[in-house]
């Protein structure tokens, strides 16, 4: 199963992202974490306060993209059996569209095609692992909406992602 992803279309820059290579990446998010969602106002607010200045020290200090230094024992065994998504974000900033006002089309391997706007995909998520290994069935990723809108149905088979 390939598990590359080109972001092309109108792009100032045509990326490859390798998903494969994500179980290493600090933006990861466990998927049990990323599906707890409360309706509490105040915790949304903080949690959003807290990785807005995670991001902009991440800025700040230049360190892109965020790796792990190394794995701790706990960390290892938490990477071989978890199920984790990562932000989609980072990469649609890297490839730059040409326009914020764009749409975004994820194409799956089945044919099947879905339109997002630019900010339900900046907001949005891609799944990369279930239980420490690659989307091999359904994969190679799947999209998730940021507010968990389609949690229990996430588009799949998602090969491509073309800014239109």
């Amino acid at each position: 199963m390939e598990t590359i992803i080109p972001i092309k279309g109108k792009v100032n820059y045509s990326i490859t992202l390798d998903a494969s290579v994500w179980i290493f990446d600090d933006r990861k998010v466990e998927l049990e974490e990323f599906l707890k969602f409360d309706n509490s106002t105040e915790k949304n607010e903080n949690d959003y306060i807290k990785t807005q200045s995670e991001r902009w020290e991440r800025e700040r200090t230049g360190i892109k993209p965020p790796v792990n230094r190394s794995i701790k024992r706990f960390e290892k065994e938490r990477v071989l059996t978890g199920s984790f998504v990562i932000p989609l974000a980072p990469f649609l900033e890297n490839a730059d569209p040409i326009d914020n006002e764009l749409n975004v089309q994820l194409i799956s391997e089945n044919g099947d095609s879905y339109v997002l706007t630019m900010e339900e995909a900046v907001n949005g998520f891609l799944r990369f692992s279930k239980d420490g290994k690659p989307l091999r069935e359904d994969g190679p990723v799947h999209f998730y909406y940021g507010d968990g809108a389609n949690a229990s149905d996430p588009y799949k088979h998602i090969s491509s992602i073309v800014i239109i």
